[in-house]
């Protein structure tokens, strides 16, 4: 389906040089990973670059992604300061340094900019660009179902006979992309120039199902080189220019080659022919119109979840219809919290909103510092909850804070554990806490001895016997803690057996269950003074990142990937018993439905499984 092609057309350059000067050419200036903070060296350079830019010819100036390091409100004002001196019309969208570690969940850059997404037209040519996450966890490239709808329909109306598109991403019509099947069954409707993007921090040309990507250079290229891209459309010639614009230096021909919009007819349908073996059925029950980044809450009538379109929405189990929703102002991350009469709502938009279970009514809202991002436990009335740098106790049915602890420096992510006596839970500031139940008074706190927020345990759910605390985080340790007093028993490093997020725990308590990077489940003992692996299983997922739990029910394992997998365990051998792909896209995680003990999952493509035993 990808075919790669030559990156250095020279046959191209004589004509190059008869029709390049012809004055008639559409220009831009393209800046992608600039990846500015306070105070760093891409900060001075990117104002030298503006300076540039305002005393050129450039015709537009686009931003393709990646303007920060970690996306917070900071750094993403501060970019914008600069950016805003570009006197030329200016077009932003984010990249993953954007969305999957952001401070206000994905909402500032919106606020700042009024949208991940743009669109306008400059001649006969229609530019259009839009957001690709990761959204809030580690995960591939993904365009938002809502946005591949409006792609298509924006395109439609504004692409009349003779004119062309100019597509624009931070990542490549490639595999980056977990749907980027469908981003390109799209563009292959109408004529697409060109597919540019960042990311990659390279120069490089490919073709995607005939359409020519372009990936330009980040704003430090190294050894000194600081610049940004230079792109002449000639729509009169059918040629395309792309230049190197090192900051200071004259530009130097980079590429150039003919437009060619041929291929527009090519069918990319891709189908799926999964089998389930006797015993198991597994079956699609909704699809949303969004993506879906939360888990599901489930009672004995309903499924509950929440969609990057900001809304909570309420689905029948037996009739898969939308009984009712609340719209909110953000995307959704946290897993809405169901009680008996009542659902609480975690959102982006920095609320925790109580809501009938029945019409939806709002009961009661409460602000918050920030955004939440963290699954909730309710346990015997109580909601725990985890926020931006807080974690709180909340009477559920008086809607009460019982206490709240705040020595927390960034934002919590994974569902806690909660115990008889004790809750703990990890945050994205590097450390593993305990907390009293009770009281909220610190237990124990425990970090690996990194500084960086990056290898924290941040979005693990931790698997907790009676007396040991088991976690695996993005430094690719296994750990074990005494539950107790938060002593190290034993810390594991194998770089055959590279753990990242995703982990669970038996039903006995005896084993955990830790998701490796190359798609195997690795059982842990739990109760072995040392580390001791019972069994590895390759499960058939390839290359894997995604934080999905792992879950054992009913002498079963459920495992999901980053490309929509399901495979399924014996837990007692760990035998492989079937795979299934759901889909193309991240499994959320697994959850069990109360009345039925059915698993129900999410994947991020917006679609809602159910996976039963015969």
């Amino acid at each position: 389906m990808i075919k790669h092609i030559s990156f250095f057309r020279t046959l191209f350059l004589v004509a190059f040089l008869l029709v390049s000067s012809t004055g008639l050419a559409q220009k831009f200036a393209i800046l992608s990973d600039i990846h500015v903070t306070p105070g760093n060296t891409n900060e001075a350079q990117l104002k030298l670059a503006v300076q540039e830019i305002n005393n050129s010819s450039v015709d537009a100036v686009i931003v393709s992604g990646d303007l920060t390091n970690e996306g917070s409100d900071v750094q993403l004002r501060n970019v914008k300061g600069i950016l805003d001196g570009i006197t030329k019309p200016l077009y932003v969208i984010p990249g993953n340094h954007e969305n999957n570690w952001s401070q206000s969940a994905c909402k500032t850059f919106n606020d700042l900019w009024g949208d991940d997404r743009f669109v306008f037209t400059i001649g006969k040519l229609v530019v259009i660009g839009m957001n690709c996450g990761p959204f809030m966890k580690m995960g591939d490239g993904h365009i938002k179902q809502e946005d591949l709808t409006w792609l298509d329909k924006t395109l439609s109306e504004m692409v009349k006979p003779g004119m062309m598109v100019l597509s624009v991403n931070h990542y490549p019509l490639l595999d980056d992309l977990d749907n980027y099947d469908d981003y390109a069954r799209i563009l292959i409707k109408y004529p697409v120039i060109t597919h540019q993007n960042g990311h990659w921090h390279r120069w490089r040309q490919y073709e995607t199902d005939g359409i020519i990507g372009l990936m330009v250079r980040s704003l430090d290229m190294g050894d000194g080189d600081y610049g940004y891209t230079l792109m002449d459309v000639d729509l009169d010639h059918d040629w395309i220019h792309v230049y190197n614009k090192t900051i200071g230096k004259e530009r130097d021909i980079r590429y150039a080659y003919k437009i060619n919009t041929d291929y527009y007819s090519l069918d990319c349908a891709c189908t799926f022919k999964p089998s389930v073996p006797d015993g198991f059925k597994v079956e699609k029950v909704y699809a949303d119109e969004a993506s879906i980044f939360t888990r599901l809450g489930i009672d004995k009538d309903n499924i509950y979840f929440g969609n990057s379109m900001g809304c909570l929405r309420v689905i029948d189990k037996k009739k898969a219809k939308l009984k009712w929703e609340y719209k909110t102002t953000s995307m959704l991350f946290s897993r809405p919290a169901v009680a008996d009469n009542v659902v609480i709502l975690p959102t982006g938009d920095k609320r925790l909103v109580w809501l009938d279970k029945k019409s939806g009514k709002v009961l009661n809202e409460v602000a918050a510092e920030g955004p939440y991002v963290a699954d909730g436990m309710i346990v015997d009335g109580v909601l725990y909850q985890g926020g931006y740098k807080t974690f709180q106790a909340w009477d559920v049915n008086k809607k009460k804070l019982l206490w709240e602890y705040n020595n927390i420096n960034n934002y919590c992510q994974a569902e806690p554990f909660v115990g008889k006596n004790d809750i703990i839970f990890g945050a994205w500031d590097t450390n593993l806490r305990s907390l009293d139940r009770k009281t909220g008074a610190l237990n124990w706190s425990w970090n690996n001895g990194k500084t960086a927020n990056l290898y924290s345990p941040g979005n693990v759910v931790p698997a907790v016997t009676e007396g040991r605390v088991v976690i695996v985080a993005p430094d690719r340790n296994s750990t074990a803690i005494d539950r107790a007093t938060g002593k190290q028993l034993w810390r594991h490093h194998d770089n055959a057996v590279k753990v990242r997020e995703s982990l669970g725990l038996s039903e006995d308590g005896k084993r955990a269950y830790a998701k490796t990077m190359d798609g195997t489940i690795v059982a842990m003992d739990t109760e072995s003074d040392d580390y001791h692996q019972l069994w590895d299983t390759d499960c058939g997922f390839g290359y894997e990142h995604a934080p999905c739990i792992v879950l054992e029910k009913d002498g079963f394992i459920y495992a999901g990937s980053r490309r929509g997998m399901l495979a399924v365990l014996d837990a007692a051998t760990g035998k492989l018993l079937f795979n299934y792909r759901m889909g193309s896209s991240e499994v959320n995680g697994f959850d069990v439905d109360p009345a039925t003990g059915d698993i129900y999952c999410s994947l991020i493509e917006g679609t809602i499984w159910r996976i039963s035993k015969k």
